[in-house]
């Protein structure tokens, strides 16, 4: 009988998360801080990065499913705000980093990630396809396609409750602090004029440019689980895929170089023969 994976996964700031329960990998890492690290895995393999123009590429293979492998090797909790297309891996929004729903590692621990989280106990998977087919383009978001990102936010440690000198000071700073009605009226503004100007200003995608589809479903269990992150990632990391052509136009992967530089090369190195044999019959 198979078995079927439990995770854990971040969903807001001071809020709840959902969690994954996942084995060790192997250390052969794509893309490595030193205490955390991302991997792009394709049939088990991580895929070889070029570190170009101060960015991190991979080759993106048309039609290929491919798994996020997230490591942690601090003695602390984290949490993973992790992004494909800039869609969150778990509910697809956009958001800033803080605010994203978040994947949960406990120390030392790997988790494998293979596609979105679409319901409590299943998942789709992530495969390499065109802007045109992919999942970003299917949702209207389409500015930040071909590029995985994943921000490592450290659990916020309890503070001391602080000791006021006197009983005035403390109300004076009670009543100078915003309602927490105004402060979500003000998030929600903000967050609304944020919202139609990106839908206003998304590109059109192109068929010749990799991307990542939403694919078959599998089994997937989350839970949630209590988190409080800090305000602000000490780690981010992030790699651009695309296709080989593009690669090699950007200059991260060397052009092949053509057989014949020119026909006078190739008519001065021609031969009469080339080796002892019969001529091919089509008809045998």
């Amino acid at each position: 009988m198979k078995s079927r994976t439990t995770s854990r996964l971040g969903i807001t700031v001071a809020a709840l998360a959902l969690v994954l329960l996942a084995g060790a990998a192997t250390q052969a890492l794509a893309l490595d801080r030193g205490t955390f690290s991302l991997d792009v895995l394709v049939d088990g393999v991580p895929l070889t990065e070029y570190d170009h123009r101060a960015r991190t590429y991979i080759e993106a293979l048309e039609g290929r499913e491919y798994a996020l492998r997230l490591t942690n090797r601090t003695a602390r909790r984290v949490a993973v705000a992790l992004s494909v297309d800039g869609l969150n891996s778990i509910d697809a929004k956009s958001t800033t980093a803080l605010d994203a729903s978040k994947w949960i590692l406990g120390p030392w621990e790997t988790i494998t990630l293979r596609g979105w989280q679409t319901g409590a106990d299943s998942a789709r998977r992530f495969f390499f396809t065109s802007e045109e087919k992919s999942y970003g383009a299917w949702l209207g978001k389409t500015r930040n396609l071909g590029l995985i990102t994943a921000a490592v936010f450290r659990e916020r440690l309890p503070e001391p409750t602080p000791v006021y000198g006197r009983l005035f000071e403390k109300e004076e700073i009670q009543q100078s602090a915003p309602s927490a009605g105004d402060r979500d009226q003000g998030a929600r503004a903000d967050s609304e004029s944020k919202s139609k100007r990106a839908r206003g200003s998304q590109p059109a995608p192109s068929d010749d440019m990799a991307a990542t589809g939403i694919g078959r479903k599998y089994n997937h269990r989350v839970r949630r689980v209590q988190f409080e992150a800090e305000s602000a990632p000490p780690t981010i990391l992030e790699l651009r895929y695309e296709y080989r052509d593009a690669l090699i136009r950007l200059g991260a992967l060397p052009a092949p170089r053509p057989y014949w530089k020119d026909p006078m090369d190739r008519r001065e190195e021609a031969h009469g023969f080339e080796g002892f044999d019969f001529a091919p019959d089509p008809y045998r």
